[in-house]
């Protein structure tokens, strides 16, 4: 981003808040949820907002606003690259330099259970809820559905994860429902990615909400991801999850996307960290060679 570019972006601040507002109404809204290549492929930048700000070897990577900017506009440029996901700081900024025309836009809606704290899965509707969302002109919403067995907070989650399906669906608008079994270990809490309980995740998602019709699911890789996938009719996309820090960790999550892919739900990838901070620090390419597994 050059100077200008960044005095401007903070001078609207500024000055002109309602230049929020006035860019999302010009926004040039895509055709369909899929691209040219027949699939959804989005970048998803809504971690910090959780207070996960690592990726991959680097504990702060998402703690300089102005380099992840610099990231996310570089990878919303590349060829085959559809969507974005994020909270409304992120997405305004986006929305301010220009860079969401003609661009799936799915907004983060739940970040209050902040990565390490106690209340972590009781996780508060604190950035968009379906209304803002609708009002945005943007074409769906995010939740994260983590279900501990051992915590009472699950079931705010569950109950308002439901509610936010069903006034989503009321402005025909997806709900992005990224589903896990979740557990607390050495007061952390880690996900269970075992065939068995993503299934179980899913299927509890997949009811969330008065209607399914405008539902799809985020999913990570899992082991057997054809007896998984089969679980449900529901479309599904690919999370990246957490990717190691070398070139061969890289490699071998590109090798699971591809595989993924070809199952008969799954519509496309939702990546981020793994593509916005490749090991080699190249973003386009990175961004390309998940594009080419579409």
């Amino acid at each position: 981003m050059r100077d200008d570019q960044l005095s401007d972006l903070i001078a609207t601040r500024v000055h002109r808040p309602g230049a929020v507002a006035e860019a999302s109404a010009a926004r040039r809204r895509p055709d369909s949820l899929v691209g040219e290549h027949g699939k959804l492929m989005m970048i998803a930048a809504d971690h910090p907002a959780r207070g996960a700000l690592r990726a991959g070897d680097r504990p702060m990577a998402m703690g300089d606003r102005i380099d992840i900017l610099d990231r996310l506009c570089l990878a919303l440029s590349r060829p085959g690259v559809n969507g974005v996901l994020g909270t409304p700081d992120v997405l305004e900024d986006l929305l301010l330099l220009g860079a969401l025309d003609g661009k799936v836009v799915v907004g983060s809606m739940n970040r209050g259970g902040l990565a390490g704290t106690s209340f972590e899965i009781d996780d508060r509707f604190t950035a968009y809820d379906a209304a803002s969302i609708a009002a945005a002109g943007f074409e769906g919403g995010k939740m994260l559905t983590r279900i501990d067995p051992e915590d009472a907070g699950t079931v705010a989650t569950l109950v308002s994860t439901g509610r936010a399906v069903s006034e989503l669906a009321g402005h025909q608008l997806m709900a992005m429902v990224e589903p896990f079994i979740s557990h607390r270990v050495d007061g952390r809490v880690r996900n269970e990615l075992t065939p068995e309980a993503m299934i179980r995740a899913m299927t509890v998602a997949a009811g969330l909400g008065t209607t399914s019709a405008y539902t799809w699911l985020k999913v990570p890789i899992v082991a057997d991801m054809e007896r998984v996938m089969a679980a449900t009719t529901l479309p599904a996309l690919i999370l990246g999850g957490e990717v190691g820090g070398d070139q061969r960790d890289q490699d071998a999550a590109f090798a699971n996307w591809s595989k993924a892919l070809a199952l008969p739900t799954v519509q496309g990838l939702v990546i981020g960290r793994s593509l916005l901070f490749p090991p080699n620090d190249d973003v386009a390419g990175a961004v390309d060679a998940a594009v080419s597994l579409l």
